[in-house]
């Protein structure tokens, strides 16, 4: 697919494959840990994949989105869900595969929602809330479809981490930082504090009615 629309567009571009291909890859690990066949395991990895963005393209007025109005994403997460099933017992040698990857895709995408809600001329505390919404979506769609509470309603650091990576985005927008730098500098910002979380406990306070 030829890319139009400068640096700034292939940057969110990258950044949306990179995210899909790594959120299917959390997605496809979840339905394999649930017993899902095939099929099942192909569709959440997609849904997994393309659900935040999908989302965020909606509310931005970018349609029809990226994700539906091009073949790769479909070809990329069905490569990344294909990809998971042949190295599951790799994947195992982690100590969290599904919250792993999926720290990376809530990292990434983040950061492109951001960015790509920035091109479009939203705000900045707007762009920044599209980004944790393009962020967490296609992780709280994953949990809902296989039964679970969306992680970004508990109590771990989720949605928050996703918010520290979307600041970056934004400020480094505001001072005129290379896109590229502040967009990597965002993502490990993210990754960093998920990983943390699911590492080393960090949580956030939780809510006791009575006390």
């Amino acid at each position: 697919m030829l890319i139009e629309g400068g640096p700034a567009v292939a940057l969110v571009w990258s950044l949306d494959l990179i995210g899909t291909f790594v959120f299917a890859i959390s997605g496809a690990a979840l339905g394999m840990r649930r017993g899902l066949d095939l099929f099942g395991v192909l569709v959440l990895a997609f849904v997994t994949a393309v659900s935040g963005g999908i989302l965020r393209d909606l509310l931005i007025g970018a349609v029809p989105p990226a994700a539906v109005a091009t073949w790769h994403y479909l070809a990329l997460a069905t490569v990344a869900a294909l990809f998971a099933m042949r190295f599951d017992r790799l994947l195992q040698r982690l100590r969290h595969p599904v919250q792993f990857f999926d720290a990376a895709g809530l990292g990434v995408f983040a950061v492109a929602g951001t960015q790509k809600a920035l091109d479009f001329g939203i705000n900045w505390p707007m762009a920044a809330a599209l980004g944790v919404l393009s962020g967490i979506g296609g992780g709280m769609v994953r949990d809902v479809l296989t039964a679970e509470v969306p992680v970004v309603l508990r109590a771990e650091i989720y949605a928050v981490a996703a918010l520290a990576g979307t600041l970056v985005v934004v400020a480094g927008a505001q001072l005129g930082l290379p896109a590229t730098v502040t967009a990597l500098v965002g993502a490990g910002t993210c990754l960093f504090l998920r990983l943390m979380a699911l590492y080393r406990g960090w949580k956030l306070p939780v809510f006791r009615p009575g006390k």
